[in-house]
């Protein structure tokens, strides 16, 4: 098969094309750092190709499907991965602020870099999944998306709007063959939980003299029912699962690889 992932320079991005690739599909990743992507696509085995894009733009990213779908001569599985759980415009604020605080700035970076791509992507891949005969679209949320964020407002909005999105596109893309899943992870060793566990060590006595890698597996431990943390792999091997057509008949769902965390929700 052929594939496309959007962020996919590193991180969960990267995770999830080298599993794809381990499964032997061909793999275009788009990035908005085109040398990351392109480096990350040469580690991987067999035809790999980064590009560079900016997923919330319409143009480039629309530039870039129609790229991949051309060199990969098709386009068989789209992964939406590409969000950010910090603004661009408003990296400081590590986790984003509460509601009270949120700027209009930072609210519509929010929503544009995790629900506008998403969109933007998909609408773009449509066409190339219909002229194949179908395909997949794998959409990458968050737990925040499905729990109470209070220092998370406008990113757990875009997550949850992104798994809404997931099941109106599933309904509508049915007759086309085109399955339509999300992925919600749950705690991963990310930029995002770099800066935030940098944030914590700054400002929060308890975790002064800790480093900040520990003081992520703190939190996974007090906060993760199986005890452990989740890893890029974990959510790739289930995109390259739902990509396949072992998952023939699976459509509309929302999976949650998370640990168990979501099982604590008003415990």
């Amino acid at each position: 098969k052929t594939a496309l992932v959007t962020g996919g320079a590193r991180g969960i991005g990267a995770g999830i094309a080298r599993c794809l690739a381990d499964e032997g599909a061909r793999v275009a990743i788009v990035d908005i750092d085109g040398p990351e992507a392109e480096k990350t696509a040469a580690s991987l085995p067999g035809n790999a190709f980064g590009i560079a894009a900016d997923v919330s733009q319409e143009d480039e990213i629309t530039a870039a499907i129609e790229r991949a779908a051309r060199e990969l001569a098709g386009l068989d599985a789209l992964v939406n991965n590409a969000g950010a759980a910090t603004g661009r415009e408003d990296i400081s604020q590590i986790g984003g602020p509460s509601f009270a605080s949120q700027t209009q700035v930072s609210w519509d970076a929010f929503l544009a870099n995790n629900l506008r791509t998403t969109f933007l992507a998909s609408k773009a891949a449509i066409p190339c999944l219909r002229a194949r005969g179908g395909g997949t679209i794998t959409n990458i949320a968050s737990i925040a998306g499905l729990m109470p964020s209070p220092t998370l407002p406008a990113y757990g909005a875009a997550k949850a709007a992104v798994i809404h999105l997931t099941r109106t596109l599933a309904l509508e893309l049915a007759p086309d063959a085109i399955r339509v899943n999300v992925i919600c992870p749950g705690l991963l060793w990310t930029r995002a939980w770099e800066g935030l566990s940098a944030l914590m060590k700054a400002t929060m006595p308890q975790y002064r003299d800790m480093e900040p890698r520990n003081i992520f597996l703190e939190v996974v431990k007090q906060g993760v029912p199986l005890g452990r943390e989740q890893t890029p792999e974990d959510i790739g091997k289930l995109v390259a699962f739902l990509a396949s057509d072992d998952a023939c008949n699976i459509t509309g769902q929302e999976v949650a690889v998370d640990g168990g965390i979501t099982l604590t929700i008003g415990s």
